[in-house]
């Protein structure tokens, strides 16, 4: 061990420079915290290690909530777009998710700029190999060099570094992402702390050279021609448009895959850790679904100054020679020069069942946890745990009221309390089946739902305060407008005719109009000759809100049954154990993730709704002796 050295004393010490550990920093370091984070290598900061584009369904739900708290990732992908484009729009708006394509490169540089002109917050590099704990509590940190950082709050964000190992056919070897250096030592300090550990694994295709790819054999997918912010703030964007290519696997890839399947590291037996199901590598794609012909694959940019194309849909752990062979057997991919190959990765994560909703951990006091290593994947989902652990390490530290979101309020809500309440035996991935009320969670209105909260407790700007303000007071001023113009039929029928929609036998609000699926916003200008103009977004959220009214509804009373669980509070000393009536498993399972609230106890797996009516009963009970008692 080197000699050690004291380095300096922080409010917060977030370990991890990703995208989990930038939303937490930045979060900590404007919320009024002296603030360090710590990489292992400066370069890898808010890195893309795998595929080059942030958002898809549901996890374009979580940018927009990390923006419309006042967090970066959003404004980062505006910079760094290359192809933008809105998902599932033949589907109702509960469900639109944007994606972007983004520069790998612009969006580290872009990043990294804002981390360094952050006030109260400083960038080091280096490793950290241990966390002092004293009397259950943070005390320091300690890097490979030596140098001890005292600090009252850690915020782990460690991604896949901890115990990385890489698997390329019978080549392992220790190592980070894209070949960076792991952190060995962390994790076994980690257990000594009795932290459980797990292990997960993930992977990542080949990148190959853009000049050995014939473009003639493979179809251009483009965006949007019209392409939409992630940011609030950003009311357009505009950059040079670069297209994704679309190609099919064949059966000769196939063969040449099942004849050297068992020199891939995962069906070789190499890889212990458990990957999601949701990315499978291309073995487990030809073997699962043996009956498809082909397989859909996008050669994506990685940028504007680099030939790196990224294989989409080709993850997988068999060795390079294969890698190539089976490559060049797909159209447009037949002189192939691999750049990079595609790799599997085998990391430490935590159980999160062992955090609560603040993402502090239960046993080690202002000791928080985000990002993968909590047992998700996705740049997006680290993001969204980020921020929320960078905000309530601050709160906690200024003695404040911690912050939550919970299932109805936000997909970070969702997100969250999946893993802490039910944990999670693979790669967590965020869908929008996930959300019960995705009606109300929609991306669109994020910054409706969650800005105004952010601003309360310091950390969305005064400027994105007022710019919700009067998109509130003009979304309001244009539903009142709306329904106090009234249309004739003369003025109305033949556009309703051309919409296919059935004429109107006398006058009629426009508001009234605007609910029929078959007429939208901006075909009513033609009858609506003194509309106000508007921004895009203040229309939509009128349309939005007309058209689904009655479903809303119901859903915000869903909302209201389901809060009625979550005020249920169960208390901290509650010894599940004791109480007759539980089955065994329901006891065993409350005790070890100790829910904050019935409704959260109802959403443990192997808590039965017999055993929920049990602790109501329970609860009853127990607060009648206690208002007897506190009446003597």
């Amino acid at each position: 061990m080197p000699e050690e050295f004291y380095s300096g004393t922080y409010d917060v010490a977030v370990i991890g420079a990703g995208h989990a550990g930038c939303e937490a920093a930045l979060a900590s370091a404007r919320m009024g915290m002296k603030t360090v984070m710590f990489s292992i290598n400066l370069d890898s900061l808010a890195m893309l290690p795998c595929n080059p584009s942030i958002g898809g369904t549901g996890k374009g739900h979580l940018v927009r909530e990390v923006d419309a708290l006042g967090g970066q990732m959003g404004l980062i992908t505006d910079q760094a777009m290359v192809q933008s484009k809105m998902l599932n729009t033949r589907k109702g708006p509960a469900v639109h998710s944007l994606r972007a394509q983004a520069d790998k490169t612009r969006y580290h540089v872009e990043m990294k700029k804002v981390i360094e002109n952050t006030s109260n917050l400083d960038l080091k590099q280096g490793e950290i190999i241990e966390i002092e704990v004293a009397d259950g509590r943070v005390k320091s940190l300690l890097t490979s060099t030596g140098a001890r950082y005292e600090t009252r709050a850690i915020i782990l964000a460690t991604g896949t570094y901890l115990g990385g190992k890489i698997f390329i056919g019978s080549s392992v070897f220790q190592s980070g992402p894209n070949g960076l250096a792991p952190s060995l030592k962390l994790a076994e300090n980690l257990k000594s702390h009795g932290l459980e550990i797990w292990r997960f694994k993930t992977g990542t295709p080949a990148r190959v050279n853009k000049r050995s790819l014939d473009y003639s054999k493979m179809e251009a997918q483009y965006g949007d021609p019209k392409p939409v912010p992630f940011s609030f703030l950003n009311d357009s964007i505009s950059f040079e448009e670069l297209p994704c290519w679309l190609t099919y696997t064949n059966a000769e890839t196939h063969a040449v895959i099942q004849k050297n399947i068992l020199r891939s590291a995962m069906y070789g037996g190499q890889i212990e850790g458990t990957g999601t199901r949701y990315c499978p590598s291309i073995e487990d794609k030809i073997t699962r679904f043996a009956d498809k012909e082909r397989h859909q694959l996008f050669v994506e940019p990685e940028g504007y100054e680099t030939n790196e194309m990224y294989v989409q849909g080709m993850s997988t752990s068999l060795p390079e020679d294969v890698q190539t062979a089976f490559m060049r057997t797909i159209p447009g991919l037949e002189n192939v020069e691999v750049m990079r190959p595609a790799y599997a990765i085998e990391y430490d994560c935590l159980d999160p069942s062992q955090l609560k909703n603040t993402l502090e951990l239960k046993s080690i006091e202002n000791l928080f946890s985000a990002g993968q290593f909590n047992g998700s994947s996705g740049y997006e989902e680290a993001a969204a745990q980020g921020i929320i652990a960078g905000i309530n390490a601050a709160l906690k530290l200024k003695g404040e009221p911690p912050f939550t979101l919970d299932r109805s309020e936000a997909y970070i809500g969702v997100l969250i309390d999946d893993l802490v309440t039910k944990g999670t035996n693979e790669p967590y991935r965020m869908m929008t089946s996930r959300a019960e009320y995705r009606l109300l969670l929609r991306q669109d209105n994020a910054d409706m739902r969650l800005t105004e909260r952010s601003y309360s407790i310091g950390l969305a700007t005064h400027e994105r305060y007022e710019k919700l303000m009067d998109k509130l007071m003009n979304i309001d001023l244009e539903l009142k407008r709306l329904e106090s113009v009234t249309v004739r039929p003369e003025m109305v029928n033949g556009l309703l005719e051309r919409l296919g929609s059935s004429p109107i036998k006398q006058g009629m609000s426009l508001m009234e109009l605007l609910r029929r699926p078959e007429v939208d916003y901006i075909s009513l200008a033609e009858v609506d000759i003194d509309r106000p103009w508007l921004r895009e977004d203040v229309f939509v959220q009128c349309e939005i809100q007309l058209k689904y009214q009655g479903y809303i509804q119901k859903q915000l009373q869903q909302v209201e049954r389901f809060k009625q669980l979550e005020k249920k509070r169960l208390p901290e000393d509650l010894d599940y154990l004791d109480i007759e009536g539980l089955r065994l498993e329901a006891r065993q399972k409350l005790s070890k993730i100790r829910p904050e609230s019935v409704g959260q106890a109802s959403r443990i797996s192997g808590v039965s709704p017999a055993d929920v009516s049990v602790l109501l009963i329970y609860l009853e009970q127990r607060n009648r002796r206690r208002g007897v008692d506190n009446g003597r």
